[in-house]
């Protein structure tokens, strides 16, 4: 099982991403939060910065929606050319055909569910996805504490990829650091999103090895 180090720019100096991308150039994936302040209670970036955002960085981008008109919007960010388009399950009826669509449209679809959302009936239809995102704290905000409580989530999760033999991504995201990565990648997540974790260490390069090399060490453990 491969480990994803992907450094959210959430974090980052927003008047300067050249270089912010050029300081995480060993990270797999470039996170990119996208906010409405309608679905969450602050507002990011939109279609256009993000479109931007790939003429600056090589690596490829990891869209999470945070939004309400998920079924207009998603659409959009796969033909811009981002690599992973995540919505969550909260902002549409129809997450199996808007998964097929952002597939359809180039990219790989994710579905993520906020720490208040049961995830049981999005198990049954994992297949349809490629990437399953835990949020492990509210949605809104960088810098928050991981939730306790929301970690039988990836358990669960890991167990039903597992048993089905899927390929999906078991992401998890929200105050993942050095602290308790080794954890939760123990419980068989895969993917981990880490903002301040990286963006406030004076050596994001080596942050980013020393989060890699833990998650790897929780691996060992499963």
């Amino acid at each position: 099982m491969s480990v994803r180090i992907n450094p959210s720019i959430l974090s980052a100096d927003s008047g300067n991403f050249q270089t912010e991308f050029e300081s995480i150039a060993s990270a797999d994936l470039v996170h990119v939060d996208v906010m409405d302040n309608h679905f969450v209670p602050n507002l990011t970036f939109g279609l256009p910065v993000v479109a931007r955002m790939q003429q600056y960085t090589p690596k490829p981008l990891d869209v999470h929606l945070m939004i309400s008109d998920t079924d207009r919007w998603a659409i959009g960010y796969a033909e811009i050319g981002a690599y992973s388009v995540t919505f969550h399950a909260e902002s549409t009826d129809q997450p199996v055909s808007l998964a097929r669509r952002i597939r359809a449209a180039g990219a790989r679809a994710g579905i993520a569910v906020k720490p208040g959302t049961a995830i049981e009936p999005y198990l049954e239809m994992l297949s349809e996805f490629d990437q399953l995102l835990v949020m492990t704290v509210e949605p809104g905000f960088g810098g928050q504490k991981l939730i306790e409580d929301t970690l039988p989530k990836v358990a669960a999760a890991r167990r039903r990829i597992d048993s089905e033999k899927l390929a999906v991504w078991l992401q998890v995201d929200g105050g993942i650091d050095q602290s308790n990565i080794e954890r939760v990648s123990a419980l068989g997540a895969d993917t981990f999103v880490a903002g301040s974790a990286v963006f406030k260490s004076p050596d994001r390069a080596a942050q980013i090895e020393a989060l890699r090399q833990a998650a790897e060490r929780g691996h060992s453990h499963n």
